[in-house]
């Protein structure tokens, strides 16, 4: 999955590849926006995590990776 991240005060997005379905990612930052959670924790693809307080995310945004045609094909 492709998140895309709004973060209050930043001028620039975070985006990350994460191997994290989008349900996973979905219950992640609900519970830190309903629950109260002070922060959200994603897993990138390399198993790195990021970590955002809950009271600076804008919105995020959940998608599914394309993959990418590389070369020249006929149609």
């Amino acid at each position: 999955m492709e998140v895309r991240i709004g973060v209050k005060g930043a001028a620039r997005e975070l985006i990350i590849e994460s191997a994290q379905s989008a349900d996973e990612i979905q219950q992640a930052v609900e519970a830190a926006l309903v629950k109260g959670e002070p922060i959200v924790t994603l897993v990138d693809e390399k198993g790195r995590r990021v970590i955002i307080s809950a009271d600076k995310l804008a919105y995020v945004e959940i998608a599914d990776t394309d993959s990418r045609r590389v070369g020249f094909g006929a149609v």
